[in-house]
Parts: C-alpha cells; sequence; structure tokens
C-alpha cells in the first residue's frame, strides 16, 4: 500500500542525483506529513538522520551511498511501496549525555552509537569510572574509553575489540580504547538501566573529550551517560537483511 514519504539524502553527488530521481518517482510529502522518511547516504547520514527526526518519531529506511552501510539498504529506484510494505523494523533507543567541562559549562547530547571519551594530548587519559555511583575502575590509564549501544556495537566498539551486542539486548558494552592500565581490564556488559559516570583525573594536565556519535565537547571534567528509553526510533529493513541478522552475521564473518 503505497505511503507518504520524505526523502532526504547526503551531500555527495550519487546522493543528489538519487534524491531527485526519488522524488521524481514518488512525491515528497515534506518532513512534517510523510509516514517514512527515506534517508540516500551512508551509515554516518543515518546517523544524522536519525537525530534530525528524534521529535518527529517517523520510521527511517535508509539507502546505501556510503563506504559500508550497515544500517542500509541497497539502492534500487523500482518497487519502492513494495519493499517498504514487507520491510522488516528494529528499535532502538539512543544514550544520553550529560557532560560537565572543567569551565563548569554543562552540555547535553543524545549518541544512537556510542559516547566516548579520548584524550586531547600526547599524555595518556586516567579517567576514574562509577556504575551505579559505586567505583569500579579507581584509575583507568587510556587513550580513552566508550560506551555503546546495541546498534552502535558494530561501530567503534567493534574496532576497539568490544563485543557484539543482539539489537535486542538490555545492554550496554563498556570498553577501554587502548588501555594501559589495568592492563588486563578488557570491558564490561552493563545492564541498559545502568548508570555510568566518567570523572577525569588530573584533567588540567591530561584533557580528555567527550564525544556524542558526532558532537565533541572538548575539556570535559565529568561526563554521565544512561540509556534513554523514552525515546524509540524505528529503523526498516528489507526483508531477510534485517539489523538482527547483520549483526549476527558479524561474529561469523572470517
Amino acid at each position: 500500500m503505497p505511503r507518504s514519504l520524505h526523502f532526504t539524502a547526503s551531500d555527495a553527488a550519487e546522493a543528489q542525483e538519487a534524491l531527485q530521481c526519488m522524488r521524481r518517482s514518488y512525491g515528497d510529502a515534506g518532513a512534517d506529513d510523510a509516514e517514512i522518511v527515506v534517508a540516500l547516504g551512508g551509515d554516518g547520514f543515518m546517523l544524522q538522520t536519525l537525530h534530525a527526526f528524534v521529535d518527529r518519531n517517523r520510521p527511517i529506511y535508509g539507502m546505501n551511498f556510503g563506504s559500508i552501510g550497515f544500517l542500509m539498504n541497497e539502492y534500487r529506484e523500482e518497487q519502492l511501496h513494495e519493499r517498504l510494505d514487507a520491510a522488516e523494523s528494529a528499535k532502538i533507543h539512543p544514550l544520553r549525555m550529560h557532560a560537565v567541562t572543567r569551565a563548569g559549562k554543562k552540555v547535553e547530547a543524545l549518541a544512537f552509537n556510542e559516547v566516548s571519551l579520548l584524550r586531547e594530548t600526547r599524555q595518556a587519559a586516567k579517567i576514574r569510572i562509577l556504575v551505579d555511583d559505586k567505583p569500579r575502575i579507581a584509575e583507568l590509564i587510556c587513550d580513552g574509553v566508550l560506551i555503546s549501544s546495541p546498534a552502535g556495537s558494530t561501530a567503534y566498539n567493534l574496532s576497539a575489540h568490544g563485543p557484539i551486542l543482539p539489537i535486542d539486548a538490555d545492554l550496554l558494552a563498556l570498553t577501554p580504547i587502548s588501555a594501559f592500565r589495568p592492563r588486563r581490564w578488557h570491558g564490561a556488559l552493563l545492564s541498559h538501566r545502568a548508570r555510568t559516570r566518567f570523572e577525569m583525573l588530573e584533567g588540567d594536565k591530561r584533557p580528555v573529550s567527550a564525544v556524542a556519535d558526532d558532537l565533541e565537547v572538548r575539556d570535559v571534567h565529568t561526563v554521565d551517560v544512561a540509556e534513554d528509553r523514552s525515546i524509540t526510533m524505528t529503523m526498516l529493513f528489507d526483508q531477510g537483511h534485517n539489523l538482527d541478522e547483520r549483526i549476527l552475521a558479524e561474529q561469523f564473518v572470517d
């Protein structure tokens, strides 16, 4: 059954060309009136689209014009309504970050993939980690540390040797980045209800930035992260190629 659609695209030339083709073929109901948003771009653009439509609560169907396209479907101009009718959905919840800089500035942001803390200089960061107000790591000496949602577990988290999480897992991945001490700590699995606080030690000497998806906050003092279940976004995938299957298949690659 045909539904009203809104198309959006990255700045890439191929995506912009496809945007014009899709609008000619299917029209465009506009961002406010469409039932489904179709995003043309790569995984990074999908994250931008999720953020852009978080207040509109529209299902988002991505078509790949990026290098990997883990969160996207194959681009084809034909039979879009049929593909959407048969599409399988994945529900995701963002992380909410509350950061306070060393100057006292407060910044709040959402992250659908991960919140990462990264050293800003040649010197390793020193970070204290508390989970539900209980200290768990008194001093992590590292290049950084991140906390990932299930949807983001195959992104930066996987590159940092963190675990892949099923999309419907009520878990978060806490993963160090090039940890020096404790040398044998490789991270932890947390309940989705967990509240995690990161406290920067020697921040004047060892400055740290916090990044929520693509929003960076420099010179942070404390960072609090928790999943926000009041927000639910729906992503649509072609039948047989849903996010559950992609995450499972990623664990059996050569």
